[in-house]
């Protein structure tokens, strides 16, 4: 135990800064490795759900679809549904595209860790270093002999906090571009996914318009009422022209 102290005492204290940021950026990459597993995979499934149900007109199957579905593509979606028939067609893609950008922001939550971690963890360790070489040298006296053996042992340990400082940074900025470079391929994969799911709910059958179809129906409805109309006037007339025609022949019989 008192080891593993004086190892991370290092440097004063600058061996345990280095330590905890490289278990920072570790649990970083964890948890960022969980939240973007399998998420194209998901998504893709789901978009070709929906597509096939908006294809053929089922809207209420693929919003039940997105409802189930555990992926973060499925709230992208559910805003277009919900705006449907209750706001303009750009704003109903306004909204969307805005929902789609807010989870492209859920993707990159934390980098900012891994960025930090890879910028100063190695001069947390050059400062251990230096600090240590100063704590080293002045421990010996003016008129005392140095030998190289007395000094390499204390500078050794000092250096030994730089390199693990700069190992830590090496790694957290690798995590870093590992993870900026998938979120931006999934950014891409849901771009995709969104414009061709708004080009199938803005242009779907007239069965997933219920604004559409109920003007459609309206003006079947006022055509009948024309036509049934001028039937009706048809009807009347005739009835007045028998009549007429009836009434000279009794005068004529008179």
């Amino acid at each position: 135990m008192q080891q593993i102290w004086e190892f991370l005492s290092q440097g004063y204290g600058a061996m345990g800064v280095v330590l905890a940021f490289s278990v920072i950026a570790l649990a970083v990459a964890i948890e960022r490795a969980i939240a973007q597993w399998s998420f194209v995979t998901r998504a893709r499934s789901l978009g070709d759900t929906v597509t096939r149900c908006l294809s053929r007109g089922a809207l209420e199957e693929g919003r039940s679809a997105c409802e189930r579905s555990r992926s973060p593509v499925a709230d992208v979606f559910l805003v277009g549904y919900e705006r449907l028939g209750r706001a303009k067609p750009e704003h109903v893609v306004t909204a969307v595209h805005r929902e789609r950008l807010r989870v492209n922001q859920d993707l990159r939550i934390r980098f900012w860790m891994l960025g930090t971690i890879g910028a100063t963890a190695p001069f947390v360790g050059l400062f251990g270093t230096v600090v240590g070489i100063m704590n080293a040298m002045g421990n010996f006296k003016g008129d005392e002999e140095v030998k190289f053996t007395t000094v390499s042992g204390p500078i050794s340990e000092a250096l030994i906090v730089t390199a693990f400082g700069i190992l830590v940074a090496v790694g957290a900025v690798i995590l870093f571009n590992y993870f900026s470079q998938r979120a931006g391929r999934i950014a891409t994969e849901m771009k995709l996914l969104t414009d061709e799911f708004l080009e199938l709910l803005l242009d779907s059958p007239s069965e997933t318009q219920p604004n559409r179809k109920a003007k459609r129906d309206d003006v079947e409805r006022e055509a009948e009422r024309d036509h049934g109309d001028r039937g009706d006037r048809g009807d009347r007339g005739e009835k007045t022209k028998h009549t007429k025609g009836d009434g000279d022949g009794d005068r004529e019989a008179a």
